[in-house]
This record gives structure tokens, C-alpha cells and sequence, in this order.
């Protein structure tokens, strides 16, 4: 941090001096962004008569006004230019803030209506303004986790659990509902949502308000990605700086070896994600009939939340029947949309990165190459061998799902369908059980040969490093290449004239054996409290929760409390992952110094 004004002459009382506004500059910012998103949901969440809303009102507008204040100070203070893109847009901000706080601070003084109707003019201005600032400082915020010297693993956990408590309060708000819900429903719902399952216990269309909806695709959309990808990345960006503890602390989120390229990292995955949901929300607005939404802005908030379900493999609808209703259901082009933006969230950052790096490799070599400036270098091997697994296996599995789908289901839901229709829906049939959860048929018509293939599809589920859950597809991949080593008497594990490690090949047979664990006790509980139930429908709702499905065979609102519970655990792990909350309990072993004899098992 470097000042700029000097009011002391002594440089050394100076600099102090100066430090110490800098600090109740922070602290009178985040306090006041605190106190205006508290008010902000204090009108969002419930029914507020005039009188009260005079006394909020007056209190929110002195928050503006001070976040304002504020940020123009530390713009004064620390930064040394106004070109960087941070710096303008604070500036813009401050400016924004205490403009829109002065106006309506004059039209206080009139009599009450005009009050409320100034209110309502600036509502979605101020709304995503606050809803903005309140993140920023969280994400400042959250660069310090790394002093509370817990364990990345940790970390990683105890941010999904706070998300799912928050959600699940913004959940219970009175206007966040269409009527009231039991607080386990809320919950149920926030941990759906930030595990991005798409397992319901409520209709989302119905017993939702816009502003549920809302909160729940937020919820879906910071949980696809990860908390502490977006905290880091914001705060970051409004901080200026990372720390060597911050950069170390967080590319164990982003599976980044090179602490220079945080940053960088972040920002592509953020970019995709961006550039992915946009583009989809675009196209599924296009391919979608205006005449089944009541105006345009339901159009477009109806393709944004899709796009964002889908690329986040969330699953969430805001149709009652899922893009299975009338007047959906042979929207084709929008089916094969959301079909390829599920696809691209489950494939996995680090391929997408892979990939980006190798596509810019050839576009720089080639017109370097074109342009004289010097001759193409080949770069052998730019795809690594995890990008090959992930890639082959995800092509693997989804001709098998379709292969199948078209076979099992010609007499049941794709019986009448044009041949298109009957196309699409064997695409997205063997497209949604990675992960997704949406459903374009009535999944209770299902045939039992595609349930059983459901089952295994949705255990393996989506890539590492992607949005979705599952067992993934890289450890599938790694076993099936163990058991046929075994199988051919070889030694080690080859793969794409590679070797893979003897810990790499310990960490899938963990991860497949938890696995196996959570869902046969998840089946077991599940019993159990709802004995009634057929076995088949519990595995199937078991199997979608672990693997953040949130397909289902039309049990979900029937469970009892316990069962509920249940899920939702189950839920929890699937998203962070068994092998991560292992390493999170257990106490790490230091080095082993010593070696017992060996002895050989008898295994058949």
C-alpha cells in the first residue's frame, strides 16, 4: 500500500497516520454495506407497512452515502492512477452511491407516498448495487480465512455449510415464498440448491416467489463454482493484491501448481462461466415461444435461470413439470442447448483450460508463423493426460447412454415422437443423468434397463474440477485401467505412454469405496425411516443425491423428516467429495519411518 497525501511532516507519523484512516475507512465501508444489505432483505423478505419503512429508509441512505464516502477516500488516499479498470469502477460507484442517496435523502422530506414511490423508482438500481458492495466486501473478506490456519479441505466444507445456512434463511424470508414453509424445507431446498442437485421437496414454479427463484439460482450458481472461486476472484480485484499465504491457500481450490497464475486462473474460469451462460441464456431465449411467457422480462429471466442451471449441472426449474410441460417438451433446439451447456460445465475447468492453452499455442504459432515473425514451434503433448481420460471417458459414457436410451425406450418415451424429437431426447436422456437433472419425458414412463443404466451413469457423474458431482470420470477411468493391468499381468498402470502413480491409484480405490459406503447406508436410512417406499425409487433418489443428480422417480416430496436429512447429507458429500471430508476429519500422519514385512492377502 502505497499513500499518497502527506499531511505530517514527520514522514514516519505521516505514514501512520494515514494507515489509521485507511483502516476506519475499511471498516465504516464493510459496516455500512453490512447494514444496507441487512435492510436491503429487511425489504425484500417481508411485508413492511409505510412508517417503518420511513425509519429503514432514512438509515439506508446514510449506508449509501458513507460506502460512497468511502470508497472516494481510498481512491484519494492509496491509489496512484485512475486507469486501472478497479479504480474507475470504484470511482463510478462511489459517484453512483452518494448521487442516488442525495436525491432520495430531498425526497424524504415530502410526504410519505412520494417516499414510497421514490423508493420504488430506484429499486432495482439500488437492489444490485447493494446486493454488489455487500459482495465485494465479503470477498475482501474471505482472503483472510487463510489466518484462521485451518486446513484448505476444511475451508472448502465449511463454506458450502455456511452457504446452505444462509440460503436456507433467505429461504424462510415471508416474501420468498408463495406460502408457508417449514424451515427443513428451506433447508432442504438451500442444500439442493448450493450442491446444485435439483432435488425438490417444493415446486419451484409455484411455491416460490421471483424473489425465491432468485435467491436460488444465486445459491446454484455460487455453489456450481465454488464459494471461495468467486470470493477469491472479487476480492482480489477490489483488493489490488493477493498475499503469498492467499495464493497458497488458494490454489488448492482451482488446482493451480503455479501461485503466479492465480489470478489468471481465476479469471478464465470466471470468464468461461460467464461467457457459457450468456451465450446459452441468449440462445434459449431465441429457441423458446413467447407466447407461453406473460412478457419479455419473464422470457429472459426464464433463459438466464436455465442456462445457469444448466452449465452449473443444478437442475432447477422454474416450470412445474420440468421441460417436460406443455408447450416445452418439443422445444428441441432449446433441449440440445441445455444439453451442450450441461456437457460443458461437467467437463471440468482444467480441461477447458487445457484446451485454451493449446488453442492459443496454435493461433499465436501460426501467425507468428504467417506474419514472418518466426517459425511454428511444436509444442509436443499440450493436452495432459487427464484432459485425454476425462475427454475419452465422457464420450464413452454418453454413446453408451445413448445407445442404450434409443434401444430401451422405442416402446416407451420415445414412442410417437417425429425422428428428431426422438434424436434430441436420446441425446439429452443420456446427456442429463451426468450430473444435470432436468428431464424432457415423464420419468416415471422410464423402462427399467434405462433406470439400471440411470443408476450407473449418475454414480460415475461428472469430471473433476467441474460443477457437477459423482464419483467422476477420471477415477472410473483409472480403475477400469487397474483392474485390466491386473488382468493382463502388468505391473503398473500405462496409459497415453504414461505411467500413472501409485497414489493416483490408491486416491480412486478410497473414493470408490466411500462412495459405495455413503450410498448403501444412504439406501439403508432411507428404508428405514420410510419403509414404504419401493427400493427401487429410494436407489434412485439415493444414487441422484450423491452424485447431485436431482433426477427422481417422484418420491422426493414424500419423504419424511428423517429421510430428508438424510439426503441432504448425502447431498453435502457428493458435492465436496468423501475423499475431501476424510482428509478433513482425520489427522494427518507425519512421515512413515519405518516399514513392516510384507504379506500377501488372498484375493479372488
Amino acid at each position: 500500500m502505497k499513500l499518497k497525501l502527506k499531511i505530517f511532516t514527520n514522514p514516519d507519523r505521516n505514514i501512520l497516520f494515514l494507515k489509521k484512516v485507511i483502516k476506519v475507512q475499511e471498516k465504516i465501508v464493510q459496516v455500512s454495506s453490512i447494514l444496507a444489505f441487512g435492510i436491503l432483505l429487511f425489504h425484500l423478505g417481508y411485508s413492511i407497512d409505510p412508517q417503518d419503512q420511513v425509519a429503514t429508509s432514512t438509515l439506508f441512505n446514510i449506508s449509501l452515502i458513507l460506502i460512497g464516502i468511502g470508497y472516494f477516500v481510498k481512491v484519494l488516499l492509496v491509489e496512484k492512477s485512475i486507469i486501472p479498470a478497479r479504480v474507475i469502477l470504484e470511482l463510478l460507484l462511489s459517484l453512483i452511491l452518494i448521487i442516488t442517496a442525495l436525491i432520495r435523502w430531498n425526497l424524504l422530506g415530502d410526504e410519505m407516498t412520494r417516499l414510497v414511490l421514490d423508493f420504488t423508482a430506484h429499486y432495482h438500481l439500488i437492489n444490485g448495487l447493494v446486493i454488489v458492495l455487500f459482495f465485494i466486501e465479503l470477498s475482501k473478506f474471505s482472503l483472510t480465512v487463510n489466518e484462521l490456519k485451518l486446513s484448505p479441505s476444511l475451508v472448502f466444507i465449511l463454506s458450502f455449510v455456511i452457504l446452505i445456512l444462509v440460503g436456507a434463511g433467505l429461504l424462510s424470508l415471508p416474501e420468498a415464498t408463495t406460502r408457508d414453509i417449514s424451515f427443513i424445507d428451506a433447508l432442504f431446498t438451500s442444500t439442493s440448491a448450493v450442491c446444485v442437485t435439483g432435488l425438490i421437496v417444493l415446486d419451484t414454479a409455484k411455491d416460490f416467489t421471483f424473489f425465491g427463484q432468485v435467491v436460488i439460482m444465486i445459491l446454484f450458481q455460487i455453489g456450481g463454482l465454488g464459494i471461495m472461486v468467486f470470493t477469491s476472484f472479487f476480492g482480489f480485484f477490489f483488493k489490488g493484491s493477493y498475499s503469498i499465504e492467499n495464493r497458497l491457500f488458494i490454489r488448492d481450490y482451482i488446482n493451480e501448481n503455479n501461485v503466479n497464475e492465480i489470478y489468471t486462473t481465476l479469471f478464465k474460469i470466471i470468464s468461461f462461466t460467464v461467457l457459457v451462460e450468456g451465450i446459452c441464456a441468449v440462445m434459449i431465449y431465441h429457441f423458446t415461444d413467447a407466447a407461453e411467457f406473460s412478457g419479455k422480462g419473464d422470457q429472459l429471466f426464464f433463459a438466464l435461470f436455465h442456462a445457469i442451471s444448466a452449465f452449473c449441472n443444478a437442475g432447477f426449474s422454474t416450470l412445474s413439470s420440468g421441460l417436460y410441460q406443455e408447450g416445452f417438451r418439443e422445444a428441441y433446439n432449446m433441449h440440445l442447448v441445455i444439453a451442450l451447456a450441461i456437457v460443458l460445465g461437467g467437463i471440468g475447468f482444467p480441461v477447458v483450460l487445457n484446451y485454451y492453452s493449446y488453442v492459443k499455442h496454435l493461433v499465436v504459432g501460426y501467425s507468428k508463423s504467417v506474419l514472418g515473425i518466426e517459425k511454428y514451434r511444436h509444442t509436443p503433448r499440450v493436452s495432459s493426460v487427464n484432459t485425454r481420460l476425462v475427454v475419452y471417458t465422457t464420450g464413452i459414457l454418453l454413446a453408451v447412454g445413448m445407445v442404450v436410451y434409443a434401444i430401451s425406450e422405442q416402446d416407451a418415451t420415445l414412442k410417437g415422437l417425429s425422428t428428431y424429437g426422438k434424436f434430441v431426447t436420446t441425446v439429452f436422456g443420456a446427456v442429463t443423468p451426468r450430473t444435470a437433472g432436468f428431464n424432457t419425458v415423464d420419468m416415471r414412463e422410464l423402462a427399467v434397463p434405462t433406470i439400471l443404466v440411470y443408476l450407473f451413469l449418475m454414480w460415475i457423474g461428472a469430471s473433476p474440477g467441474s460443477t457437477g458431482g459423482g464419483l467422476k470420470t477420471s477415477t472410473f477411468a483409472v480403475a477400469m485401467l487397474n483392474t485390466f493391468s491386473i488382468a493382463s499381468g502388468k505391473t503398473r498402470v500405462e496409459v497415453f505412454r504414461r505411467q500413472i502413480t501409485n497414489e493416483t491409484l490408491k486416491k480412486a480405490f478410497a473414493v470408490i469405496s466411500l462412495s459405495v459406503l455413503v450410498m448403501g447406508l444412504g439406501v439403508f436410512f432411507l428404508m428405514v425411516f420410510d419403509p414404504k417406499l419401493p427400493m427401487i425409487d429410494v436407489a434412485f433418489e439415493v444414487f441422484s443425491a450423491f452424485s447431485t443428480v436431482g433426477l427422481t422417480l417422484g418420491i422426493t416430496p414424500q419423504l419424511s423428516l428423517g429421510s430428508k436429512l438424510v439426503l441432504m447429507a448425502i447431498m453435502l458429500i457428493g458435492r465436496v467429495g468423501t475423499l475431501t471430508i476424510l482428509v478433513a476429519i482425520v489427522r494427518k500422519i507425519g512421515e512413515q519411518r519405518y516399514k513392516y514385512p510384507e504379506e500377501t492377502v488372498f484375493i479372488t
